[in-house]
């Protein structure tokens, strides 16, 4: 009786997740079930099929609802899929905000390029729709933190905190036979020790088979420098009288600025300067935070039958309609805009660079991870020209970029993590990272004595055999 692990996705790339775990008895899992994001050869795959038939599959275990875990989802439903879909409470109520978000830029980016006719296709069509999404919902099985769950004969699941976002949990997988108890550990996405709003990872202390992310495998990210980071580039912004347009993540990053500038502006730090949250979807996102609030630190009030936070107060704007968004272009005065998505691939986002990046007096905050072949990633690296909806926009803004507000574990955290660990693994890989990363933390880890493989997309491996 065998265990087998196939990747297929996030292999050498931080977007993509899916992993197929494929059990003794024919019992098929796939844990996490995300798109690619990124450069176009990546992407790309998004459109093939599967390398299996989705409705043999029993189910799947989603770590967090970031899309590189999810988005996948309306199409594997789309295709056949017709098993459970396992996730913490809050994963499943973000789950529903996210697909839907991403179902209607798709359907709006396939009508704009139509319109525009800047697609190769005589008429792009979207990866998926709402309809499609919406399908996904009554699939989902919600799951509390540490509660054992059975999957299979023989197999159990725990999910545990892993800190990156709201409702995000690492997978402690055992697989139990007469004569054996194996445990294959899935990180998912590993927060931070010491995030404001976040509690730290769950830490472990066995596991057979470990697969941990190495998005910052080979950096350091020093939290402790944001908030001077941020004064200066508010300071510099102010001196030029100008905006600061920030791409931020719906979940998570955006929750996280506006805690940063709330501090800041209440320690005198910054002057008090109106805050335009211009993402529909981060700002179900944020109503979210109050309600599942013992998932992280920021305080909740009851207060007149409301749950109120830092998210509620007076120079915090929410833009729900797209009259609110493109008003935000009229602005003169000094603000700051967030709005998704974190690496300009989609979005509001994309309107408010296309008015902004003309102008020397407003900065562009980059404040996350940027993926290759993203407009983000194209931004930090200083190109001069940045083509949205079809056109070449001059880019005359500052640009920055805000390190050590990533949701992420840096290489530091990543091994003070592993090093919990009793024993070594008998198998460890190295997954969701860049090739240069994912090298420089396999270099780390192998240090310890540790057997380390970077897999590659669509490899295969034989975990246990004959148990």
């Amino acid at each position: 009786m065998n265990v087998r692990l196939k990747f297929l996705g996030a292999a050498q790339s931080v977007t993509g997740s899916k992993y197929l775990l494929e059990f003794f008895d024919h019992t098929k899992i796939l844990v996490d079930c995300g798109l690619f994001q990124g450069q176009k050869e990546l992407r790309l795959r998004n459109w093939d099929r599967l390398p299996l038939d989705p409705s043999t599959l029993e189910l799947v275990l989603i770590t967090h609802a970031h899309i590189d875990h999810i988005g996948y989802l309306p199409r594997l439903v789309k295709e056949g899929f017709r098993g459970k879909i396992y996730c913490t409470d809050a994963t499943a109520d973000l789950m529903q905000i996210m697909l839907k978000d991403a179902a209607k830029l798709q359907e709006e980016e396939a009508q704009f390029a139509f319109k525009k006719g800047y697609s190769k296709h005589s008429k792009p069509e979207p990866l998926f729709t709402e309809k499609d999404a919406e399908r996904v919902f009554p699939l989902i099985e919600r799951v509390t933190l540490k509660k054992t769950v059975s999957l299979a004969k023989g197999v159990q699941v725990r999910f545990l905190n892993a800190g990156h976002i709201l409702g995000s949990a690492l997978l402690e997988i055992t697989v139990n036979t007469h004569q054996h108890a194996k445990k294959i550990v899935f990180s998912g996405d590993l927060g931070r020790y010491n995030d404001p709003i976040m509690n730290h990872p769950h830490e472990l202390e066995e596991a057979d088979i470990l697969l941990v992310e190495s998005t910052y495998g080979d950096r350091l990210n020093p939290i402790d420098q944001v908030e001077a980071d941020l004064i200066t580039i508010v300071q510099d912004t102010l001196a030029r009288s100008g905006v600061i347009i920030i791409p931020a993540f719906a979940v998570g990053r955006t929750q996280t600025l506006i805690y940063h500038f709330h501090e800041l502006m209440q320690k005198r730090l910054i002057p008090e300067l109106p805050i335009y949250i211009d993402s529909p979807m981060a700002i179900d996102v944020t109503d979210l935070y109050e309600r599942h609030h013992d998932h992280h630190k920021i305080n909740v009030e009851h207060r007149d039958g409301r749950l109120l936070s830092i998210f509620d107060t007076s120079n915090i704007h929410f833009c729900h309609t797209p009259q609110q968004s493109k008003a935000l272009n009229e602005i003169k005065q000094s603000a700051i805009i967030i709005s998704a998505s974190g690496m300009a691939t989609g979005g509001r986002i994309l309107h408010h660079l296309y008015h902004r990046m003309r102008n020397e007096s407003d900065t562009v905050l980059l404040a996350g991870f940027q993926a290759e072949g993203s407009r983000g990633r194209r931004l930090q690296d200083g190109e001069p020209v940045i083509k949205i909806f079809g056109e070449e926009v001059p880019v005359r803004c500052q640009v920055r970029t805000l390190h050590g507000l990533s949701a992420h574990a840096d290489q530091g955290e990543l091994m003070k993590w592993l090093s919990n660990f009793k024993e070594s693994p008998k198998l460890t890989f190295i997954t969701h990272g860049e090739p240069a990363s994912a090298g420089v933390l396999a270099n780390k880890i192998e240090a310890m004595g540790w057997k380390v493989i970077i897999p590659e997309y669509l490899e295969s491996f034989e975990l246990f055999s004959g148990l």
